[in-house]
């Protein structure tokens, strides 16, 4: 499967000059939304990755994603597996699973994101779930910015990268591409555009 050819082919693989969430400019952007918002290609995607999971061998309970990039790919997956799906959500900037949803002791989870950057949110609502009594097994992502060490790719993990060692991510491919301190930044240097974050001129 060749899955920078599907992101693409859906106009999700986006080049321009983009401010990230941490703060540092790219001259590309990968926007699952527009993946994802055709049910034939998530359910494309979610099998691929369910048969990862499936082919390690670990044994699993349900799956959760944070809000709002993991749902659809999160939801996918857990259709894929045919387990239980949950997700976690910001409520005052500290990440919360709410909504009635009920963590079991001892359940096993696994932490589903549509990107895994640095792992950030998908931590956050790895440390909810254990809160709660439950027991995250791993971590999945459609696609992996390279900063962690996903099953089957030898790149290993920056030192950025905030999952866990012990634990693994399921991930499609790796997507890497240059990052740059805004001062550093070759694009603000030649003036001709400003940085922007995807969504903030209706993209």
């Amino acid at each position: 499967m060749d899955v920078e050819q599907i992101y693409k082919d859906s106009s999700a693989l986006l080049e321009g000059h983009f401010l990230l969430s941490s703060g540092n400019h790219s001259q590309f952007y990968l926007q699952s939304a527009k993946v994802l918002e055709d049910p034939k290609t998530a359910k494309l995607l979610a099998e691929a990755l369910a048969q990862q999971i499936k082919d390690s061998g670990i044994e699993f309970d349900a799956v959760c994603s944070p809000a709002l990039g993991g749902l659809i790919a999160g939801f996918a997956l857990a259709t894929a597996v045919d387990k239980r799906f949950i997700f976690a959500e910001r409520v005052e900037k500290q990440m919360t699973i709410r909504r009635g949803f009920e963590v079991q002791k001892g359940e096993k989870y696994i932490v589903c994101e549509d990107i895994i950057t640095t792992g950030g949110s998908a931590l956050e609502a790895a440390a909810q779930i254990e809160a709660m009594g439950g027991k995250v097994v791993a971590y999945a992502a459609l696609a992996n910015r390279g900063f962690c060490s996903r099953v089957g790719s030898d790149r290993e993990a920056k030192e950025n990268c905030k999952l866990p060692l012990d634990k693994p991510l399921f991930a499609l491919d790796d997507f890497t591409f240059e990052m740059y301190a805004p001062e550093d930044c070759p694009l603000c240097k030649e003036g001709k555009s400003e940085a922007y974050k995807p969504g903030s001129r209706g993209n």
